[in-house]
């Protein structure tokens, strides 16, 4: 704070002191932040970029509380340039134009480059994504744009191809532990004088529930030490008191976004590796999120002829019954009828032939000429079929002792269908072999 009165510092000490405890603690280098290792870490490509200060326009895309807008601070600092933030939700193009025009002005004049931050740039629409091309481009700001939804989806694509993605996971229950210890220890702007500690089942406790999101776990933390208040002595802070300052915890879900998307992949990847317990998780994690029942429904429906078909046919009855059921008794009943489902589903035995069947069978008519109906298949139910040959020498199947009458069905020979050998396909895939068997005699007949 060189240069500042004391009016001034004083006024910037109280300003410190009324902030949370998440933003006192904001790290403020690169050494200081915790997680993203993956991309962060010693060797690792943004790590380099910034090393021989090449960094260029950069898109940061994960969970709330994971770094992103820390990140950019000190991105900012450790590349020497202004540093400027925008939020889409608040700002518009006018704001956006303004910071444009004043980094161009800087630039011009040798006053170093500018860094802009964009927080929540998907709420940008694509107007204002836009008017920053020009000026991302030729490199007037470094660009960070930040965003808890898919920037593949959510940004403009010009934007996104000129830049470069990184991707921010939640942070591990090791990275939390190591901040609230920092915080613990630190006199400066976090409980080192306040004698504050927590016992071990206290830090597991708030290490896990606050979902690798750092943010949260220090307002856990601010909150329990609030509680217990100020001390003269070491005040260990138990895991019922951490359960205390939990308080209702609000699961993290975006029925509309990518979690939307990512749990509904999760469940249905867990039924079909025949996992049940993974299943249950993802259908919990997805009804506590408060996400719609009909479209769980739906999923397990597809699921049940998608992923199992044939090898039980009874999985397309139970899921058509369990969707009926939901949308009779609702929830918090229709849980049960779910968690049934999910269970039934993913010990049944898979097979996704039928899947690949239709599939081959369109492919066919896509891409080879299409087959007329033969003769004796067409439609006899009219007085001049009989003339124009159609029905005649058709073999009604039930006259046969077997229930198959030998006849060519297709006018060519093709296979579309390969039953698996296993669940009750494999009994399918026996009498199959038959019936093909004999209808290959009929179409070397004709």
């Amino acid at each position: 704070m060189v240069g500042m009165s004391l009016f001034e510092k004083s006024e910037q000490a109280n300003m410190d002191a009324a902030k949370p405890l998440a933003a006192r603690m904001r790290p403020r280098s690169l050494d200081e932040f915790a997680g993203q290792q993956h991309f962060l870490g010693p060797g690792k490509l943004l790590r380099k970029l910034v090393d021989a200060d090449r960094l260029g326009s950069v898109i940061f895309f994960g969970p709330p509380g994971t770094g992103k807008t820390t990140l950019a601070r000190i991105l900012a600092r450790a590349t020497k340039r202004r540093f400027a933030q925008l939020n889409a939700v608040l700002h518009g193009v006018k704001d956006l134009r303004e910071v444009l025009a004043q980094a161009r002005d800087e630039l011009a004049t040798g006053q170093g480059g500018t860094l802009l931050f964009i927080d929540e740039i998907h709420r940008f629409n694509k107007a204002q994504q836009d008017a920053m091309l020009a000026d991302v481009e030729d490199g007037v700001v470094t660009l960070i744009g930040a965003t808890t939804a898919n920037p593949f989806f959510s940004v403009n694509g010009a934007l996104v191809s000129r830049s470069q993605v990184f991707q921010f996971e939640p942070l591990t229950a090791e990275d939390i532990e190591g901040l609230v210890r920092r915080t613990l220890a630190d006199r400066e702007r976090g409980y080192g004088r306040s004698k504050l500690e927590l016992d071990d089942q206290a830090m597991e406790y708030l290490c896990n529930i606050c979902d690798g999101d750092a943010r949260k776990a220090l307002s856990i933390l601010e909150t329990a030490a609030i509680a217990a208040g100020p001390a003269v002595v070491p005040t260990v802070v138990d895991k019922e008191a951490m359960v205390e300052a939990v308080g209702t915890r609000a699961v993290q879900y975006d029925p509309t976004g990518d979690e939307h998307y990512d749990c509904a992949s999760a469940l249905i990847k867990s039924i079909r590796g025949s996992d049940p317990d993974a299943g249950l998780y993802w259908l919990a994690r997805m009804l506590e999120g408060g996400e719609d029942i009909r479209f769980i429904c739906r999923r397990l429906v597809i699921l049940a002829s998608e992923d199992i078909g044939n090898a039980d046919p009874q999985a397309l009855s139970l899921a058509v019954a369990c969707s009926q059921a939901c949308e009779q008794i609702g929830l918090p009943e229709g849980q049960l009828t779910l968690s049934q489902t999910v269970i039934y589903l993913a010990c049944a035995p898979k097979s996704n032939s039928a899947t690949v069947a239709i599939g081959l069978a369109r492919k066919d008519i896509r891409e080879n000429r299409t087959l007329p109906v033969p003769r004796h298949l067409r439609d006899a139910h009219y007085g001049a079929a009989e003339q124009l040959g159609h029905g005649v020498n058709y073999q009604y199947s039930h006259n046969e002792a077997d229930g198959v009458s030998a006849q060519d069905y297709l006018g060519v020979d093709r296979e579309y269908y390969t039953p698996v050998p296993r669940g009750f396909e494999a009994e399918m895939a026996k009498r199959l072999a038959t019936i093909r068997e004999k209808l290959r005699g009929a179409k070397s007949e004709s």
